[in-house]
């Protein structure tokens, strides 16, 4: 009977204490898994910024090296730079983040792998004291004495269970240690893959520094020597401030006059369609009330059926009075457009821009530097609205529903008016600037001449 006693100690101690652990263990790990692909997924994300930021300050430099050819500086001189510091600069602030997600990874996992290897010698405590109870207790008399003690029938078969459960415990007590000993493994492999990854970006971030302050240096000696031509840009850029002036007007009237067409259509149907409404009911005398309409205004049924199309709450515009002007317009919207050139790199932004500390730009659009001569193309499909010139400079203007699209600088327009185009149709070749610079004025606006930011619609490139 002394033997009991020591029994009881081991039943207070491992069943459910174990079995509590491993369930703490399976917590823990579906945690660490949640938490893995949460951070691997934003690292994806900060790696793909990353690469179009490495690629546009590469196309940059391209660039600036086709520019330079020129002696004389040039605006686009002037954008490239700034547009390139821009973009290594948040392409550190990119990387930065990155080292800060790495910092918190590497923190994560080293906190982990310290509570795991405090539960693995829990572990091992707990089967080494088991062992240690089992061996001492080998003998056949001590489980036949524990047995014959039972005080019934019933008793002597828990107690049977117990011992077999007992056994397959210990079994489970191995394969514990064993899979969380591989799991520490794998923690402390991640660990130190995180941490090679740590360096190399931040190998990375010094690299990056480092030829940031070269483009600040290159930016310096291109605005030194813009600053010897300012009362010839300033010229410029009063021209140029000019022609928008004017191209703003002619855009104006172009959509004024696209409404206006428009609504005349949509009025002249809606009088076909009650005109022959009610001579067929005239034709059948089954009129029983004459419904009188007044010319352009549709009856009951016929503004139902219009309002059966998908304008239904959309704000009223005569160029979506149509399905296929709703469609465009809801298709544009999705702001997923195609760029209207395949190369190329932005060097005048939307709204203002600095160009020196006296010298300041505005644009309604995007201005692209690209090679004279490479195809431009319609950004989603439409209708061609208008093929022209604005102040000296070929443009074409493409209509997408409520929207427009407006390509300028061209050196040759393949398009026609009222040509029926689709995403990538080719609408001419790009060419020359107010400037002098190979580049496209690209611009996005809508039915009420508000002129919008094109890099908010275009993909990302």
């Amino acid at each position: 009977m002394k033997n009991k006693p020591s029994f009881i100690v081991l039943t207070k101690i491992s069943p459910k204490a174990l079995f509590n652990a491993a369930k703490f263990f399976v917590a823990i790990a579906f945690v660490l898994v949640a938490s893995f692909q949460l951070h691997a997924q934003t690292k994806e994300e900060l790696q793909k910024k990353e690469d179009e930021l490495r690629k546009e300050i590469n196309e940059l430099s391209k660039n600036l090296v086709q520019i330079q050819k020129n002696k004389k500086v040039s605006l686009a001189q002037v954008a490239s730079v700034q547009r390139k510091i821009a973009a290594r600069e948040e392409l550190i602030r990119t990387i930065n983040r990155r080292v800060r997600l790495l910092d918190e990874t590497i923190y994560q996992n080293e906190l982990e792998i310290y509570r795991m290897r405090k539960e693995l010698d829990t572990l091992k405590q707990q089967y080494a004291r088991s062992i240690a109870f089992a061996y001492k207790n080998r003998g056949n008399y001590q489980y036949l004495n524990f047995l014959f003690s039972s005080t019934s029938f019933n008793d002597a078969l828990k107690r049977v269970t117990y011992l077999k459960s007992y056994r397959k415990l210990r079994e489970t007590q191995v394969g514990n240690i064993v899979k969380t000993q591989q799991v520490l493994q794998q923690k402390i492999g991640t660990l130190t893959n995180s941490k090679n990854e740590q360096n190399q970006v931040l190998e990375s971030q010094k690299t990056q520094l480092v030829d940031l302050e070269a483009d600040k240096k290159e930016k310096n000696d291109v605005v030194k020597g813009l600053k010897g031509q300012e009362k010839e840009v300033t010229a410029l850029l009063r021209k140029k401030e000019k022609q928008r002036a004017e191209m703003r007007n002619t855009i104006a009237a172009i959509i004024r006059r696209e409404i206006a067409e428009a609504e005349k259509a949509r009025l002249a149907k809606l009088k076909a369609e009650t005109d022959a409404r009610n001579k067929a009911n005239a034709a059948n005398k089954n009129i029983a009330k004459t419904t009188t309409t007044k010319p352009g205004v549709a009856n009951t049924e016929v503004v139902e059926e219009m309002a059966s199309t998908k304008t239904v709450n959309r704000e009223y515009s005569a160029l979506e009075s149509t399905a296929e002007g709703v469609e465009m317009s809801v298709n544009f919207e999705k702001r997923n457009l195609n760029w209207p050139v395949s190369i190329g790199t932005v060097i005048a932004p939307f709204g203002n821009y600095q160009i020196t500390e006296k010298l300041q730009g505005h644009s309604d659009g995007i201005e692209i530097a690209v090679p004279q001569g490479t195809a431009v193309k319609s950004v989603a499909d439409g209708e061609v609205t208008y093929v022209g010139d604005f102040g000296g400079s070929p443009a074409v203007i493409v209509k997408h529903g409520k929207y427009f699209t407006i390509y300028n600088y061209l050196s040759e327009i393949t398009a026609r008016k009222s040509q029926q185009v689709k995403a990538g149709t080719v609408l001419g070749k790009s060419g020359i600037s107010t400037f002098g610079e190979e580049s496209l004025l690209f611009m996005v606006t809508n039915d009420k001449t508000v002129f919008l930011n094109p890099r908010n619609w275009l993909k990302s490139r």
